[in-house]
């Protein structure tokens, strides 16, 4: 469903890894981008039901594509730019800003 366009000639790519499984992705491309582009499509489990969730709205609104960055949790992917060796990892629940969760 999601796919880098074609016709837009690629750059340079960026190593990173998700769940601990590496990856590429285009330079200039967001987490949540570089993410389905890598042909995952949920990033996060919501805290109650345990329900997968992946980026919908990739402009920051619906907190949908919340991530673990280096382990930093509660991180918008599409609003995050992806850098190189960059550790991604799903988030699960509700994560603090001290890297808990609950």
């Amino acid at each position: 469903m999601f796919r880098p366009i074609a016709d837009i000639k690629p750059g340079p790519s960026l190593g990173f890894t998700f769940d601990g499984s590496p990856m590429t992705a285009r330079a200039g491309d967001t987490v949540a981008a570089a993410l389905l582009a890598n042909g995952i499509q949920a990033c996060r489990q919501t805290p109650v039901s345990g329900a997968a969730r992946g980026p919908y709205c990739m402009m920051g609104v619906c907190f949908d594509c919340l991530v673990v960055i280096d382990g930093v949790g509660n991180r918008q992917g599409c609003l995050v730019p992806l850098r190189e060796g960059m550790r991604i990892e799903t988030q699960a629940g509700r994560r603090h800003p001290d890297g808990g969760q609950s």
